[in-house]
């Protein structure tokens, strides 16, 4: 897979494709890592619609002043107009936009995968901070990672989404077979037969699909713990060494021997004394 993947986490979705997502509402911080684009919600700003009009007419005394400005130094009155009341559109629209919750608009593009179900949703999440992990420890790793890897890591992410996008329809399969009623009907009715038939074949399908979304989170979590144990393990290497050299210059030196100071002052000693001696 040599594509882009972009990725849209809100409230109440998330949407996964190969081409850039569009907003309807609120804001978006993007996050870029390798040929992933993590494009998540802002926080509301928290202004009402009353603060927004307030400051909306605060902002058109100046403009209106420039406006009158313009229009006595000869210039086309309706110029500065309309270039005021584009700038207080535009900042109002802003505005709105920043108070609002984000939500993304449901991709036109037939590849786009968009999971609703809040056990899918966890799932992919999870597996996009395991990514995550994975791509912070590459520039630790240079030499051992190169663009493959970054595709790979992008390709399961894609797969997973869509195999969780089968499971999500296949819950709802699952949930309105288990909601037929089969009370009062004949034991060998072919309509009982074929329902369990039916039943039997979302549960088989079920099971495959979470078979399948297991395998992938497995594969990501054993790359990402054995990439930690790895950087742990130079780490710990590193220290060692830094150990060593520090220790080398911290060994004692051989101590000097001062015996022989010892000898020459008892000699000169042993001669004073003589010396003393002959004197008396």
């Amino acid at each position: 897979m040599d594509r882009e993947l972009y990725v849209g986490i809100d409230a109440t979705k998330i949407v996964v494709s190969a081409h850039p997502l569009k907003v309807r509402t609120g804001r978006v911080a993007r996050h870029r890592a390798g040929s992933v684009t993590e494009m998540l919600p802002v926080a509301p700003s928290g202004a009402t619609r009353e603060e927004r009009t307030a400051f909306a007419c605060r902002l058109s005394l100046p403009l209106a002043f420039l406006t009158a400005l313009a229009a006595a130094a000869g210039a086309p009155w309706w110029l500065p107009a309309v270039a005021s009341v584009a700038t207080l559109a535009t900042v109002w629209r802003r505005q709105a936009r920043a108070a609002a919750e984000t939500e993304f608009e449901l991709p036109r593009d037939p590849g786009a995968r968009v999971l609703l179900a809040a056990e899918e949703r966890a799932v992919f999440q999870r597996a996009v901070r395991v990514a995550r992990r994975v791509r912070r420890a590459w520039p630790a790793l240079p030499g051992m990672v190169d663009e493959t890897a970054d595709h790979s890591l992008t390709a399961a992410l894609d797969d997973l989404a869509t195999l969780l996008v089968r499971r999500q329809e296949l819950r709802r399969l699952r949930a309105g077979l288990a909601a037929v009623p089969d009370r009062d009907v004949p034991a060998g009715s072919p309509a009982l037969s074929a329902l369990s038939e039916q039943r039997d074949q979302a549960e088989r399908l079920w099971r495959e699909a979470g078979r399948q979304v297991n395998r992938i989170l497995r594969g990501l979590d054993r790359t990402a713990l054995a990439q930690e144990s790895l950087l742990r393990e130079r780490h710990i290497g590193e220290t060692a060494r830094h150990a060593e050299l520090a220790l080398a210059g911290l060994a004692p030196a051989a101590p000097a021997d001062h015996s022989e100071l010892a000898d020459r002052t008892d000699a000169v000693i042993t001669a004073y004394r003589e010396l003393a001696a002959g004197r008396n």
